[in-house]
């Protein structure tokens, strides 16, 4: 008897286990509790609702923002341009700022943010560090134009489903530092080519 319980105990939590979610978006994703998801009959006992657009946002925002970071750390010492070092540098700089804003505004909230790159960021970062001179130059400078644009149009969207004035105040403020990155971004890239 003991045995069968045990073995069916390891196998629920076995079970359980390869449900989790596979990277810290999906594992900050499914930790908060929102008022759009919340179970209507029977409110959370536990945790603070919150709005699931301002959830949302800040989750992805905060996922792009440790990216930045990381990838701006590879190019500061793998780029061979002195202005994509220098663009990497800014990226470091702006977005480590903005991930602090952003950190005690979804803290203020209850907003579980990602604590490390996605599996998608991860899968860049090694990418990029196998490239090295101007190959790196180039796929760096291309991820950034790619990323900015992205994290562009997320923002503009954003502004507008975001319930929070903090949150809303964030998007609009960080925004037009996301297009200065990528002008400065497509800069560079035309003086690579």
């Amino acid at each position: 008897m003991k045995r069968i319980l045990a073995t069916t105990l390891l196998a629920a939590l076995w079970c359980g286990c390869s449900q989790a979610p596979k990277d810290s978006v999906e594992k900050a994703d499914s930790t908060n509790l929102t008022k759009d998801s919340a179970d209507k009959k029977h409110p959370a006992s536990f945790g603070q609702e919150i709005s699931g657009d301002d959830a949302t946002f800040a989750v992805k925002a905060a996922a792009g923002g440790l990216a930045e970071v990381e990838l701006g750390k590879l190019a500061q010492a793998k780029a061979a341009s002195p202005e994509v070092r220098d663009f990497a540098a800014m990226m470091v700089r702006d977005h480590s700022a903005a991930n602090a804003e952003l950190t005690a505004l979804a803290k203020s909230k209850h907003i579980v943010l990602p604590e490390k790159l996605t599996d998608e960021a991860t899968k860049l970062k090694a990418e990029l560090g196998e490239k090295n001179g101007s190959e790196f130059d180039k796929a760096y400078t291309d991820a950034m134009i790619d990323d900015h644009a992205q994290d562009t149009s997320e923002f503009v969207r954003g502004i507008k489903v975001v319930k929070y004035p903090e949150m809303s105040a964030f998007a609009k403020k960080t925004l037009p530092v996301l297009k200065m990155h990528l002008a400065a971004a497509e800069k560079i890239k035309a003086k690579l080519k």
